[in-house]
């Protein structure tokens, strides 16, 4: 089977075209991770859809491609013989973030009993931006948080999201990494760069079945928040779409990740940088994680939780469910 049948579907012509089924989507992305397609009609399927914009149909199919890939998978099971309950894709690209402030949010996340799993791959970022550097340095790693580099997971997934090189552009695979879900959480937060894709991520979810998702417009494209503006939330909750906001934790007007006032993330986490602003994002970023978990029934209380798991980091033992 050749990808040429599904490239004609989207490319034929103003009047003929049309977007792809669910079950077309899937078979197409099960073609192309299985390394069988020509590299040429990958390409431009992939641009096509960059042009015209996915539906949530295809973005679901695809992801449901990702989902059945035996690339990576079989290891995973392996290598995850624990439930996970929050899945956190980390797949932002640009020069313009800072230090990955969200990964000490997944830390507090952990630190109050769930399995918090990490993935992703990040370019033309900072050393300061860099999260796997982060990690290390922070030593959070273990004890409920784990991370997986995209190359490792799947490394036909990790061929596409690098032909971005190739492109110039993004494509479809950005957002079908952040849906993937690897190891079937039973939660899962979102950031996403441009604010559209909110609502395509969290329909998507739907049509996939997921249950409990929260997708913010974060820095950078990550799932981190912006304390001093209000947050939009769209996502699913017990499968059921939401569409609701939450406030500014903070009056500052200091932008997120500003280059004047740089965060040392481990200087950060072991309390010997204070920083009001870079605390109140990581405790906002946890808050919406707990709330997402359900460790609390709204985000007032989540962030409560979140401030108090923030200020006793130190000196307790992450706590059992």
């Amino acid at each position: 089977m050749t990808l040429a049948p599904f490239v004609r579907i989207v490319a034929q012509g103003k009047g003929r075209a049309r977007p792809l089924t669910q079950s077309e989507a899937c078979d197409a992305m099960t073609l192309i991770l299985s390394g069988k397609a020509a590299s040429e009609a990958v390409g431009a399927l992939l641009m096509v859809l960059r042009m015209r914009g996915e539906t949530d149909a295809e973005i679901a199919g695809f992801t449901t491609a990702l989902r059945q890939s035996r690339q990576g998978t079989l290891g995973l099971q392996a290598r995850s013989a624990d439930r996970i309950d929050l899945d956190w894709p980390c797949y932002a690209a640009g020069r313009s973030r800072g230090s990955p402030l969200f990964a000490l949010a997944a830390k507090l996340v952990a630190q109050a009993g769930y399995r918090v799993a990490l993935h992703g791959w990040n370019s033309h970022q900072s050393n300061a931006a860099d999260l796997r550097y982060a990690l290390t340095a922070t030593g959070i790693l273990g004890q409920g948080l784990s991370y997986s580099p995209l190359e490792e997971l799947n490394p036909a997934a990790f061929e596409l999201l690098n032909l971005r090189a190739t492109f110039g552009l993004r494509s479809c695979i950005n957002t079908v990494l952040r849906m993937w879900n690897p190891y079937a959480a039973e939660a899962s937060v979102q950031g996403v760069f441009h604010p559209s894709y909110r609502g395509l991520q969290s329909r998507a979810a739907a049509l996939l079945g997921d249950q409990n998702l929260t997708v913010i417009k974060g820095g950078g494209g990550e799932f981190e928040r912006n304390p001093a503006k209000d947050t939009a939330i769209f996502g699913l909750q017990s499968g059921l779409e939401i569409n609701c906001h939450t406030p500014a934790l903070l009056t500052d007007t200091r932008r997120l990740h500003d280059p004047d006032q740089p965060i040392e993330i481990g200087a950060l986490w072991r309390g010997t940088q204070k920083d009001s602003f870079a605390s109140a994002t990581v405790v906002g970023t946890a808050a919406l994680a707990l709330w997402t978990v359900g460790a609390e029934s709204t985000v007032e209380q989540a962030t409560a939780l979140a401030t108090d798991l923030w200020e006793t980091r130190h000196s307790q033992q992450r706590r059992a469910l």
